[in-house]
């Protein structure tokens, strides 16, 4: 069963990999939960479940793997035949019952009184036998009794005596507008990797070790450098103003780039880039950073990330004194354009959602500078940034 699990979640397009399904092997072999499928409905969600976009794909072949449920592709539940209907009632209602429901009218007219009733009914409704609702007696709804009964709604039945539990499945659609997470940017800058070996050899060189071994006759330990990310990045951060609204979302973007990137550098700038930057924003106006000593310091390879949402008066862009906290020689479109000609991989992640850029002119004078590369704070918007940096 765990087997035909895990293909029909690949058949679903769940990326899952063997070492993830032997991860929940090992998990279910060390017992770390109780024998009830709630728990492990939990702990594979957690093992198998990568990204939050598959979550119900991997509802949909976990019902029906485990719980019996049938297969339905699509959103819209299928129409239930009144010939199912039937063989139902013959294995689960006594011949009193039966006999009940045909002087009532049938299973035809129950289905057809059931469409009536939805289409005439436009409010929630309790107790009563005629419309669709909780307790009472009418054939349909929830937590009431009637021997044709038509379940709706219900997570379970109360006295086991409906023809048809017709709940609707619901989803929450969890797609690439999400808003993100520390999770999710971690999950998303992952992307941006470049795996080499260097410095001194203080890991332990398995394969090496065992080639050694059998080449020499006795044990040979080998060791090499460890594996590290060589991406190196630059992130400049827009702090202050119409950005405090965005607080919550560019610290978690920062912790989760923190613990990714080993090779980062950061500065905090205002709206738009000038002639000086800074790395405490408690001291911005007498610790500046010269802009032009940043830019000579990093070589040209590092992955430049700006964060801000580009929403400022154009002036501050296209002229010089633009600036609206001091006069600024050189318009701030100026020293972008540097460090778009200095930095070959360079991306502006804006958290102001996307659909709201066209009616702002310094979003768009922001974008064309840094040739189109702007990209929302959303977990799609992130990952295409990163595949954008690791071209």
């Amino acid at each position: 069963m765990f087997m035909r699990f895990f293909t029909e979640l690949r058949e679903a397009k769940v990326p899952v990999t063997l070492k993830e399904y032997l991860m929940l092997m090992e998990a279910l072999d060390k017992a770390v939960i109780d024998r009830r499928v709630d728990d492990f409905y939990y702990l594979s969600r957690a093992a198998l479940v990568k990204d939050e976009r598959n979550l119900d794909k991997f509802d949909r072949v976990f019902g029906h793997v485990f719980k019996g449920l049938e297969r339905i592709e699509g959103d819209e539940a299928a129409d239930i035949p009144t010939e199912w209907l039937k063989k139902i009632s013959e294995k689960f209602l006594t011949d009193e019952e039966k006999a009940l429901i045909e002087s009532l009218g049938g299973f035809e007219k129950l289905m057809e009184t059931l469409a009536e009733r939805l289409k005439e009914q436009q409010k929630r409704h309790e107790g009563g036998n005629k419309w669709i609702g909780t307790g009472g007696t009418s054939p349909f709804g929830a937590h009431g009794y009637n021997p044709e009964g038509v379940r709706i709604g219900q997570d379970k039945g109360r006295h086991g005596r409906a023809v048809k539990v017709w709940d609707k499945r619901e989803y929450k659609n969890l797609d690439d507008s999400v808003e993100l997470g520390t999770r999710n940017i971690k999950v998303a800058l992952r992307r941006l990797r470049r795996w080499v070996r260097e410095g001194s050899a203080e890991e332990l060189d398995m394969p090496g070790t065992i080639r050694g071994t059998a080449e020499k006759g006795y044990l040979d330990i080998q060791l090499r450098p460890e594996r590290r990310n060589k991406v190196s990045v630059l992130l400049f951060l827009d702090i202050g103003g119409s950005m405090d609204g965005h607080i919550k979302v560019c610290e978690e973007l920062f912790s989760a780039a923190r613990s990714e990137f080993k090779n980062m550098e950061f500065y905090y700038f205002h709206n738009c880039l000038y002639e000086g930057v800074w790395k405490d924003n408690r001291r911005r106006n007498v610790e500046k950073v010269p802009t032009w000593d940043v830019l000579h310091k990093f070589p040209h390879d590092y992955k430049v990330v700006f964060v801000g949402d580009a929403s400022m008066s154009p002036y501050e862009i296209t002229h010089a004194g633009g600036s609206v906290e001091h006069w600024n020689e050189e318009a701030g479109g100026v020293w972008l354009q540097r460090v778009a000609d200095i930095y070959e991989h360079l991306v502006w992640l804006n958290p102001v959602p996307e659909r709201q850029w066209e009616h702002t002119n310094s979003v768009n004078l922001i974008k064309q500078l840094v040739g189109g590369r702007m990209f929302p704070m959303t977990l799609d918007g992130l990952e295409r940034a990163m595949k954008e940096l690791a071209r």
